[in-house]
């Protein structure tokens, strides 16, 4: 375990606007069905750039435990975000993937689905504000450090890939406001239910013990 740490590093600015970024992508993939396909598009286009802006500017920080740490998003939970982003999207779903910027490779006949990206991206931000909200400044500190990491490693690219993806569907010649059919009306129905998911339940007495 380290000695120290800089406390008030896990209250900056830019991490507090960064928690704000992240918690508001969480809502917004878990409500999907809310939207219709193209105010879908329209706002992860402009969510995703600030997320990614918000993450790069996270800095300076070493892990304070040794222990990994809590997860908060189940195996469940992400595909039910997966689902209703691939129930959203539709054929619009799928894109190729041509190149690998990781081993600067051409790939072949490779192809990618913009909801499993999305739903990646929100394991880890939801991971992340979970334990930023409920933890003590060390676990606070470590949630923003493995968060960091992550997006060096993992979700920053996934991230842009969808954006690049969703670019194109979204000023593609596909006319998105033609494809708000009768399925679309039904979508309420299929909403997200959170209220049994583990983190609700463990956010809920968390507010209670207050």
């Amino acid at each position: 375990m380290a000695e120290e740490f800089d406390n008030n590093l896990v209250y900056s600015q830019n991490v507090t606007e960064f928690v704000t970024v992240a918690g508001e992508y969480c809502g917004f993939v878990e409500n999907t069905l809310r939207f219709s396909k193209k105010d879908f598009l329209d706002k992860a286009r402009k969510l995703l750039p600030l997320i990614y802006l918000k993450g790069s500017l996270l800095s300076g920080f070493e892990s304070v435990f040794e222990d990994e740490n809590e997860k908060f998003v189940s195996e469940e939970e992400w595909e039910m975000v997966n689902e209703s982003v691939k129930k959203k999207l539709g054929y619009h779903d799928e894109y190729a993937e041509v190149y690998d910027p990781l081993t600067h490779e051409q790939l072949e006949q490779s192809t990618a689905l913009i909801s499993d990206n999305l739903a990646d991206i929100y394991q880890d931000l939801k991971n992340f504000i979970s334990l930023y909200g409920i933890g003590t400044e060390e676990m606070m500190n470590d949630a923003i450090w493995e968060c960091q990491l992550n997006f060096e490693e993992f979700w920053g690219q996934k991230l842009l890939n969808a954006l690049k993806a969703i670019h194109a569907v979204y000023f593609g010649e596909d006319s998105l406001d033609e494809e708000e059919n009768d399925e679309e009306k039904d979508d309420k129905g299929d909403e997200i239910d959170t209220t049994n998911w583990i983190l609700t339940k463990r956010q809920a007495d968390f507010n209670k013990g207050e």
